[in-house]
């Protein structure tokens, strides 16, 4: 299956869907292309420094979000993707892009939702004093953060928590979860019946774990 990256920013979580794909861990899964759309943003270099093909679309350089969203449809096609994966990619999706790929967007939140959507996740658990918080896999729909759920980790907030230290500790259970629930969807073992997300076989989080030994 070919998959597609957005991303935004560093792209941290890109290095761990690459990395994944260097151990043969994403299999049946292949980084077909990184598209970003900051120019000259961490994640860019990083699908540089991999050899994988990249695209840069600035949004401002559009006069709306939908002809945006229709660039960048036509993009992942040229590169045949099957299955869109948003890896810190900080644009809302339109229905008509949703529409070219349906049950094929995922994304990571840094949150146990339906807890805690959109921006600064972390903070929004540091301050409303949680005992456990966590990232979340789900499918993408037009809502915020509201799609389908795939798989979650949990981690717990500890008293000497700060938001940063908090936030480290959920990046570390997204770049172990991301890759998991790609390889399980390229495998096939993920379907969507109305909002329960099934998955045949291994549990995602188990496997996520297991391979993180």
């Amino acid at each position: 299956m070919n998959v597609g990256v957005l991303a935004s920013g560093s792209g941290t979580n890109l290095q761990a869907l690459i990395g994944a794909a260097a151990r043969g861990e994403l299999d049946p899964a292949r980084l077909a292309v990184v598209g970003v759309n900051v120019p000259g943003c961490g994640a860019l270099e990083r699908a540089t420094q991999a050899g994988i093909p990249s695209f840069v679309l600035d949004h401002k350089a559009f006069a709306s979000r939908e002809g945006f969203d229709a660039a960048l449809v036509e993009s992942l096609r040229r590169h045949q993707v099957e299955l869109v994966v948003l890896a810190g990619f900080m644009r809302l999706l339109t229905p008509a892009f949703l529409a070219a790929f349906p049950h094929r967007v995922v994304n990571i939140h840094p949150a146990l939702l339906p807890a805690f959507p959109g921006t600064h996740a972390q903070r929004q658990a540091f301050s409303y004093g949680v005992k456990v918080s966590g990232c979340t896999v789900h499918f993408v729909d037009n809502g915020t953060d509201t799609g389908p759920i795939i798989a979650q980790a949990v981690v717990p907030v500890l008293e000497s928590d700060d938001e940063e230290s908090l936030r480290a500790r959920i990046l570390t259970e997204e770049h172990r979860l991301l890759p998991a629930v790609v390889r399980a969807v390229a495998e096939g073992r993920v379907s969507v019946d109305g909002r329960m997300v099934r998955v045949r076989g291994a549990a995602i989080e188990a496997d996520a774990r297991l391979r993180s030994l």
